[in-house]
C-alpha cells in the first residue's frame, strides 16, 4: 500500500481491552439500577412468575431474603408493586393505610433504612376493571382519578417511600400528586412521573405479574400512541412545567429515540424502564441458547445509557449488579 495515502487509524483506540476501556464514552454501574418487586398480599409465596424466569410474586414473610439480596449486590433503590387479595372499583388498596404497598414500605425501611423506595403509584392493580382510574360509561374518568391517585401518594409517603413514582397517566396528575404532597407536608419527597408512556405490547408479562389486565378494552386513550415522537415532548414539557423531579420513558428498547429526545429536551434525571416483555424475550432467547445472555443485557443496558437515560428500572437489575461486580 502507498504509505502517502492519508487515511484515519480509528483502530489505534480498539487495540486492546485496557484501551478499549480508557476511550469507553457510557458505563453502566450499579448505581444506575431500579429493581422492581411485586408484593403479594397473604403469607407463604415466593412464586416464580411464568412469563418471567427470575421475577417472583413475594409475601411479605418472604421480603426480608430478597432484601438482602438486593442490598449486598449494590442496589440502592427498589420499584414497588402491590397486589391485594381484594379488589373493587375504586381501587381503595391503593390509598389505605394498611395497603400492601405501605405495609411493604414500613417493612423495607425498618430492616434497610437506607435503601430508597419507590412507590408505583397507579390503580390498575386495585382495581376490579383492572384500569387506572375511576370508570364512567366504560371509560377512564380523568379527574375523579385524579383524586384517588393524591390519596395514593400521600398515603405511600406516610408510609415511608422516598419517591413518589405516578403510572397511570392522567392528564394534571403531576400537579395534582404535588399539591397534595405539598399541603400534608411532604415538600421534600420528589416525583419519579412516568411522563412519556407508551400504549405498548411490551407489557404483557408485567400485567400477568401485577395481575392488571384490563377487564374491558385497553389503555389507549390514556398512554400514548407509539407512533408519536412530538407527542412525547408535549407529555414530557407538562411534567416539568407541573413540577416532577424525574422523567421516565416506558418501554426503553424501542423508545431510544424517545430518551435522546427527552435528554436533550430536559436536565432533569431521565430514567428508562426496560420493561417485562424485553426482559421476557432476552430470557427466552438465552434459556434456548440463541444468545449470550449476560453480553445481550449488558449491551442493552449500556444502549439506554448511550441514548441519554441516567437510570433504569429493569429486572436485570439483580443479575447486571452480579456481572458488574465480577467485572
Amino acid at each position: 500500500m502507498d504509505n502517502r495515502l492519508e487515511f484515519k487509524r480509528h483502530r489505534r483506540l480498539r487495540a486492546s481491552n485496557a484501551m478499549r476501556s480508557l476511550v469507553r464514552e457510557n458505563h453502566l454501574q450499579i448505581d444506575d439500577l431500579i429493581y422492581p418487586l411485586f408484593i403479594k398480599e397473604g403469607s407463604g409465596i415466593r412464586q416464580e412468575v411464568p412469563s418471567m424466569p427470575g421475577v417472583h410474586h413475594l409475601t411479605l414473610d418472604h421480603m426480608s431474603e430478597e432484601i438482602n439480596e438486593i442490598k449486598e449486590l449494590g442496589i440502592k433503590a427498589v420499584l414497588l408493586f402491590g397486589i391485594p387479595e381484594q379488589k373493587d372499583e375504586r381501587g381503595s388498596g391503593a390509598y389505605s393505610e394498611a395497603g400492601i404497598v405501605q405495609e411493604a414500605t414500613h417493612l423495607i425501611k425498618q430492616q434497610a433504612p437506607e435503601m430508597l423506595v419507590v412507590a408505583d403509584t397507579c390503580l390498575c392493580e386495585f382495581t376490579s376493571h383492572g384500569h387506572c382510574g375511576v370508570i364512567h360509561h366504560h371509560d377512564v374518568d380523568n379527574d375523579p382519578s385524579l383524586e384517588l391517585l393524591a390519596q395514593t401518594a400521600v398515603s405511600q409517603a406516610e408510609a415511608g417511600a422516598d419517591i413518589i413514582a405516578p403510572s397511570n397517566m392522567m392528564d394534571g396528575f403531576v400537579a395534582v400528586i404535588r399539591e397534595a404532597l405539598d399541603e400534608a407536608g411532604f415538600t421534600h419527597i420528589p416525583i419519579m412521573s412516568y411522563a412519556v408512556k407508551y400504549a405498548s405490547s411490551f407489557y404483557g408479562p408485567f400485567r400477568d405479574a401485577a395481575e392488571s389486565t384490563p377487564e374491558f378494552g385497553d389503555r389507549k386513550t390514556y398512554q400514548m400512541d407509539p407512533a408519536n415522537r412530538l407527542e412525547a415532548l408535549r407529555e414530557t414539557e407538562s411534567d416539568v412545567t407541573e413540577g416532577a423531579d424525574f422523567l421516565i420513558v416506558k418501554p426503553a428498547m424501542s423508545y431510544l429515540d424517545i430518551v435522546r429526545d427527552v435528554r436533550n429536551y430536559t436536565n432533569l434525571p431521565v430514567v428508562a424502564y426496560n420493561v417485562s416483555g424485553e426482559y421476557s424475550m432476552v430470557k427466552a432467547a438465552a434459556m434456548n441458547g440463541w444468545i449470550d445472555e449476560k453480553q445481550i443485557v449488558m449491551e442493552t443496558l449500556t444502549a439506554m445509557k448511550r441514548a441519554g437515560a441516567d437510570l433504569i428500572i429493569t429486572y436485570f437489575a439483580k443479575d447486571a449488579a452480579h456481572w458488574l461486580q465480577q467485572s
